[in-house]
């Protein structure tokens, strides 16, 4: 047999009966919806087959998931028509797997001759009066085991070569990547499979058939006091499956993230880049910074002084990603409206670089290294037009939401259109270096960051940098397989070691 190429849902899997006041209501279980969309988004075929005799009110439900997703719907045991299945059912290919519960009555010689790989779903009190042949069944408890069931089954017909890789990050998170076929069930072309770890099991359990950890911890970040993380219940589970088994791949240690979850650390390890740099190039750094955890006893005058800083600054929380506020920044004009500043303390305040509102943002994946370029924030000049002259108050944003691009301060406040593009070239080569240097520096696999080219001096500065971005401003075709590559190189270089 080859690797899973198609399933086929029962609705015995699939509806729950209702409550015994009302005998003709009929739902779906629990977690099948999000099942359903597992499988489609991971790019499996999906077939759904249910009963001839089944009631027109279940059927009614079945119809509606499976209009949503484009699934085929059809009946399994019509004795007098003829059973009209998926083209897919007959493929030689590859393997379809049949998920059933305990509960149905179900006709084996038939199934036998479809040859498909049965799953059942043990229902408590509802033993199948079915002997199964368990060379070609499987058992599982719970809808949410079906995934990783079928991660264990592709590795049993494509051998040791195949890996698993077990991801953690919040659901819109993962449905950016799975919508573009980041995630898929059946093996990529370098021999992984991807299935989420999902809170409703044990975690240990999910993990023993797992071979590589993905994670954005960054998600899981329910506080940062004192410089002390806590993360979700399930967060510190799998911290503690990992320091106990520290062989597993991890795909970063938590420990290589910790630096780009604090925006003065980042900095710091940035000064290196200074080592990077020699006669006849440009500059590549980090922009200018000064920590500071109080805005009203703070002398700023001299204190920007000291730092290489000049009016206007960036000021950023201290804290970089897993807290409502790490994404609330504000540009200040004038030294005094520091003072009553409601950017979260402590706070980083940064060199404002003029960059002809344009940025670059350079993703690493493992060894190879792509950027995109996007609109960014006006420089000096436009944004004290913006501030209305002389009544320069401090700029307010949210960079997960919007930035004062030229285009919002035009609409706004009807200053004219002053921005200019960068005419020049960034040099890739230098920035390519950077981050090969930051990989070694930082021992991440998969991260971004930010460069700006200063007027003037074409200085290249490194403004940001995050671990695992979406990449999504590089096109599928290319990022995905070097995302996947980077993956696996991680894997077989721990596996050397």
């Amino acid at each position: 047999m080859g690797t899973v190429k198609g399933v086929i849902l029962d609705e015995s899997a699939l509806l729950v009966e209702g409550n015994d006041d009302d005998k003709n209501v009929s739902l779906l279980q629990p977690g099948v919806e999000s099942l359903i969309r597992t499988l489609f988004l991971s790019g499996i075929r999906i077939g759904i087959a249910y009963s001839v005799d089944l009631t027109d009110d279940k059927v009614s439900i079945l119809k509606r998931i499976a209009s949503l997703y484009s699934l085929h719907c059809f009946i399994l045991n019509d004795p007098v028509n003829e059973v009209v299945m998926p083209e897919w059912c007959n493929v030689e290919t590859g393997s379809v797997i049949y998920l059933v519960s305990s509960k149905k009555e179900l006709c084996l010689s038939k199934l036998r001759s479809y040859n498909w790989l049965i799953v059942v779903r043990n229902v408590v009190g509802c033993e199948s009066s079915c002997e199964f042949d368990t060379s070609n069944v499987v058992w599982i408890e719970n809808l949410e085991e079906f995934p990783l069931t079928i991660c264990r089954l592709n590795k049993r017909f494509s051998g040791n070569n195949v890996l698993t890789v077990g991801y953690v990050m919040k659901p819109s998170r993962v449905e950016d990547f799975a919508k573009r076929g980041v995630f898929p069930l059946c093996p990529t072309q370098n021999g992984l499979m991807f299935v989420p770890l999902v809170s409703k099991l044990p975690l240990s359990s999910q993990l023993k058939d797992v071979d590589i950890v993905l994670h954005k911890a960054t998600d899981e970040i329910l506080s940062i006091e004192e410089d002390k993380l806590t993360f979700t219940q399930n967060m510190q589970e799998l911290q503690r499956y990992l320091d106990q088994h520290q062989d597993l791949c991890v795909v970063d240690p938590l420990n290589n993230i910790y630096p780009l979850l604090d925006r003065l650390e980042i900095q710091q390890v940035l000064l290196g880049l200074l080592e990077l740099n020699s006669e006849g190039r440009y500059l590549i750094r980090g922009a200018h910074f000064l920590k500071v955890d109080n805005f009203i006893e703070f002398n700023f005058a001299t204190g920007l002084a000291d730092a290489g800083l000049s009016l206007p600054c960036i000021v950023k929380p201290k804290v970089a990603c897993g807290v409502s506020d790490a994404h609330k920044m504000a540009i200040v004009f004038r030294v005094d409206d520091f003072k009553n500043l409601s950017v979260p303390l402590p706070a980083v305040i940064q060199e404002y670089v003029d960059h002809s509102s344009t940025l670059y943002k350079f993703y690493v994946l493992g060894e190879k290294v792509f950027y995109a370029v996007k609109k960014s924030i006006p420089n000096a000049d436009i944004l004290t037009k913006f501030s209305n002259g002389d009544d320069l108050k401090p700029l307010l944003f949210d960079s997960l939401k919007s930035l004062p691009t030229t285009e919002s301060i035009i609409v706004d406040s009807g200053v004219g259109n002053n921005g200019t593009t960068s005419n020049v070239p960034i040099d890739l080569k230098l920035v390519t270096d950077a981050a090969n240097w930051l990989r070694r520096r930082l021992h991440l696999t998969v991260f971004g960051f930010d460069v700006v080219i200063q007027e003037g001096t074409h200085d290249h500065v490194i403004v940001d940098v995050n671990y695992l971005p979406s990449f999504k401003e590089v096109p599928d075709e290319i990022a995905i397989p070097a995302f996947w590559e980077a993956i696996r190189n991680k894997f077989d270089s721990k596996l050397s070691k």
